[in-house]
């Protein structure tokens, strides 16, 4: 399977298929900190980061959020003093698409300032 950092996302419309238990079963094996969790009845691709300060939380989230505005998908993120929760889940579906995985990885790339 290709590295997920390396694709993009694709639009998705209401009706695109959800990611199929062997896709997730795929994507999750290059994931590996990653957790899906029911929020509100949708699968969520969910982790929580850790950090020294407020400033390098709020870098990290800044980083994050300009990954997600190139790829015109976003996350909920949730920032503190010291710590980052980041959940993916496409809104148009109620559920996770294979955009939700490209973007948790890349999501991982931000911690080195990779993307």
């Amino acid at each position: 399977m290709n590295k997920l950092t390396g694709n993009k996302c694709e639009p998705c419309k209401a009706g695109a298929p959800l990611a199929t238990d062997e896709e997730i079963g795929a994507f999750m094996q290059q994931l590996p900190e990653w957790s899906i969790l029911q929020v509100n009845g949708v699968n969520c691709l969910t982790r929580s980061f850790t950090f020294k300060n407020f400033r390098e939380a709020l870098d990290f989230t800044n980083r994050v959020g300009t990954v997600a505005e190139a790829e015109n998908h976003h996350p909920e993120i949730t920032t503190g003093w010291g710590n980052v929760t980041v959940q993916w889940w496409t809104h148009k579906i109620g559920g996770l698409h294979r955009n939700d995985f490209i973007m948790a990885a890349k999501t991982d790339a931000c911690l080195t300032g990779e993307p």
